[in-house]
């Protein structure tokens, strides 16, 4: 037999086998299956991208109904996320402007899968701190030590501040957001997709900071979050996997909210604020960590209550 003559006999089984296997001369009409995607293949920065068009055979589905579009898929998971998270800004903290020392309901927060930014000792906690109110929980780095991520979520800030140094800002799935600032180094892009416990940067001591460490916040819509309520920092370990946020983690913002300053302006003294505000030299010097012989600067500010 010819050569050409045995390649197309060849061909032409190979389809009729093909075809035969698919059900094509069958009368059964092909069952369509719909292959579910699990959450942590659609949400993971590592894993593949989802192609549905490995999936396809050879036959044409004829219902639809069974297959459930990648869109509407994402739409039915639940992340708990409040709808003022429809704003997105790359450069502020807190652009959702929310007050929640009046929060009338109690919000459950999912916190397992934590990982630890770091693992090691606090340097300063969260709370008042000479004449000002930390936000964050301070944890010690050496210079190039790695951050990790605390949860799964979406960079949404990486940026350089003059207090903050070198800091980023991650949007949580879980509904929490949070901040790691004096970074020696960022290692990811704003828009990035994280799981828990990816790098983040590397420690540092850029901006106001006096030493290598890790400034570490939690947020809800922008307000701080003592990491204590929800993190023990003896080993590093969530308190509880499930959070219930209310009204009580915002009270310390009514003790901010009654501090009064003092802006410094020419020919002013501590004695003469002491007089003016009638409260004793000692105790501005406390609230502020000065001392009865600082010297005061045109504009800065003193705390009085």
């Amino acid at each position: 037999m010819p050569d050409h003559l045995l390649k197309y006999l060849l061909l032409f089984t190979a389809i009729f086998l093909t075809l035969n296997n698919s059900g094509a001369f069958s009368k059964k009409k092909p069952v369509p299956v719909s292959y579910p995607v699990s959450t942590s293949e659609l949400l993971s920065s590592a894993a593949p991208r989802f192609n549905p068009y490995k999936y396809l055979t050879i036959y044409k589905i004829t219902d639809k109904k069974n297959i459930t579009p990648i869109h509407d898929y994402l739409r039915s998971i639940d992340y708990t996320q409040p709808e003022e998270y429809d704003i997105w800004s790359d450069s502020r903290i807190n652009p959702y402007q929310v007050n929640l020392t009046d929060m009338k309901d109690t919000v459950k927060i999912d916190l397992s899968g934590y990982v630890p930014p770091s693992a090691k000792y606090v340097t300063s906690d969260f709370g008042f701190r000479k004449w000002r109110h930390h936000y964050g929980i301070d944890l010690k780095v050496h210079r190039g030590d790695t951050v990790w991520n605390a949860f799964d979520g979406v960079v949404r800030i990486t940026k350089r501040a003059r207090d903050y140094g070198n800091y980023v800002v991650i949007r949580h799935f879980n509904g929490l957001e949070t901040l790691y600032a004096h970074l020696n180094k960022i290692t990811v892009n704003t828009g990035d997709t994280l799981k828990a416990g990816n790098p983040v940067g590397m420690g540092g001591n850029t901006g106001r900071s006096t030493g290598y460490h890790l400034h570490f916040e939690i947020r809800y819509l922008g307000n701080p979050v003592n990491p204590n309520d929800l993190i023990n920092f003896q080993d590093h370990t969530v308190k509880n996997t499930i959070l219930l946020l209310n009204s009580k983690h915002f009270e310390y913002k009514k003790e901010i909210d009654k501090i009064r300053f003092w802006t410094v302006r020419s020919g002013d003294s501590l004695s003469r604020i002491s007089y003016r505000t009638g409260i004793p030299i000692a105790k501005l010097c406390s609230l502020n960590g000065i001392k009865r012989n600082s010297i005061l600067r045109i504009g800065q500010r003193i705390r009085y209550t």
